[in-house]
């Protein structure tokens, strides 16, 4: 996964003269956040005690370890840490440091796709200055290949990924299949990753850019309970929200803190009142329910922790659009 995290540093950008070519349908989702904590054992202990994932074991080179919460829709959430004081970055991981300077938080996300090569190409025609395809060391069997940029379209870091068959082998075994369902199961009962929440200081360029890319059906969102409005575009079963602050809030504060970054992530849960308490037991303090984009949500406070918002909703039959709620 370093070579994830190198590639994720090489950010998207737009030619000055590029052709209106459209851009190539394939089926995308979003994939997973890359979230960094003060220390791999902070966050994984935040993520696990006082929230109520499960957490798995990942590796440590160079100092930077990393571990995995995966869900039963392929999604994940990969954690991040230090373990040394002079660990090994790659140019993705320093920058993000940099950025949120030292604190707990996430700056890169990545879309999923089986289809990279036609976005590849599409892209490319549209005049962005895509990478070269970066594959990761076991993708002999094969593993995962992906894509970035050389400067981002969007005000959050972000990249293109798809999995080979042979890429985390407890995902593909048959002979593994207890396995795979039992570590997609969490005891506060989360099931899917359902949104990633981007917060700048505008919201309007990153859905022209997104829409240009491919990823159109904006809807004008507003998020009282963090302050922010903006928009609420599709992913395939997700959704992408591009907010900017909205008056006082938590993304006025966010924003204070350190700029644009990933403000939150959204997450369906088969037992809303199980994650409900959960969090309550692990942040001793009482959470009022709101009708969310999803219906009936939560926001648990891991502003200090974790540097950005967990929301939990309850998990219903999915929409045909994952913005329709909007």
């Amino acid at each position: 996964m370093r070579s994830l995290l190198l590639a994720s540093a090489l950010f998207l950008t737009l030619g000055a003269t590029a052709p209106a070519t459209p851009m190539a349908t394939a089926p995308t989702r979003l994939d997973h956040v890359l979230l960094w904590g003060r220390s791999i054992d902070e966050v994984t202990s935040t993520m696990a005690v006082k929230l109520g994932f499960q957490v798995r074991a990942g590796r440590n080179p160079g100092g930077v370890a990393n571990r995995f919460i995966r869900f039963a829709d392929t999604s994940f959430i990969e954690l991040l840490g230090v373990t040394r004081p002079d660990p090994e970055y790659d140019p993705g991981m320093k920058e993000d440091r940099v950025a949120l300077k030292n604190e707990p938080g996430a700056r890169t996300f990545g879309f999923r796709s089986s289809g990279l090569d036609a976005i590849h190409d599409s892209l490319k025609a549209l005049g962005y200055a895509v990478t070269p395809f970066f594959t990761g060391p076991d993708s002999a069997k094969p593993g995962w290949r992906l894509f970035a940029f050389d400067r981002a379209p969007l005000s959050s870091n972000t990249f293109f990924i798809d999995y080979g068959a042979g890429y985390a082998p407890d995902q593909a075994d048959p002979a593994n299949a207890d396995d795979w369902r039992v570590t997609r199961e969490h005891p506060n009962s989360a099931r899917a990753l359902s949104a990633i929440w981007l917060v700048s200081s505008v919201a309007e360029p990153d859905r022209k850019q997104l829409e240009r890319m491919g990823y159109g059906g904006a809807v004008p969102v507003r998020v009282p309970e963090v302050g922010a409005k903006g928009f609420c575009v599709p992913v395939g079963p997700t959704a992408l929200l591009i907010l900017r602050p909205d008056g006082a809030g938590t993304a006025a504060a966010v924003m204070a803190s350190g700029g644009s970054r990933v403000l939150g992530m959204s997450f369906a849960a088969t037992d809303l009142g199980r994650a409900q308490r959960w969090v309550e037991r692990g942040y001793e303090r009482k959470l009022t329910r709101y009708r969310g984009l999803s219906g009936d949500s939560f926001l648990a406070p891991t502003r200090d922790d974790l540097g950005m918002l967990i929301e939990f909703h309850a998990l219903t039959a999915q929409a045909k659009d994952p913005c329709s709620g909007a």
